[in-house]
């Protein structure tokens, strides 16, 4: 399973009213701040709240310090909870860029072939197809 720069802990950024984005995303979302309603069903689906204690799939999960639309720390807090409750042994990878690239990835035709050359190679490996 490839996680890509996901938003995943989103009870946290929808209360966070400093965040440049927050505020707009209220329109769309609803604002958890002044609305016990909508705190309660943001926090009913926001992954890191739900995390369980069961089995997972592998995951490789990306982030990047220079996303300005799901700042690294969501999937570093997430990864790390997920680590500590799941109850199986499939690998869990982070990566995170530490060079500039944004939300959509680092620019140009060859990082992104890079990219999906990895991520192509994760989902093989999870799947156990590239044995030699």
């Amino acid at each position: 399973m490839l996680l890509l720069v996901p938003f995943v802990d989103t009870m946290t950024t929808m209360l966070n009213e400093k965040l440049p984005l927050t505020p707009a995303e209220w329109e769309l979302w609803g604002n958890p701040i002044k609305s016990k309603e909508y705190f309660e069903y943001i926090l009913s689906y926001a992954p890191y709240n739900n995390i369980d204690k069961k089995d997972y799939p592998a995951m490789l999960i990306t982030t990047s310090l220079f996303d300005n639309r799901v700042l690294y720390s969501e999937p570093v807090k997430y990864i790390a909870k997920l680590r500590e409750t799941k109850t199986d042994n499939n690998t869990q990878l982070l990566k995170c860029k530490m060079e500039a690239a944004g939300h959509g990835g680092m620019s140009g035709r060859d990082n992104a072939i890079k990219e999906l050359a990895e991520e192509y190679s994760f989902i093989l490996k999870s799947a156990n197809m590239n044995k030699k």
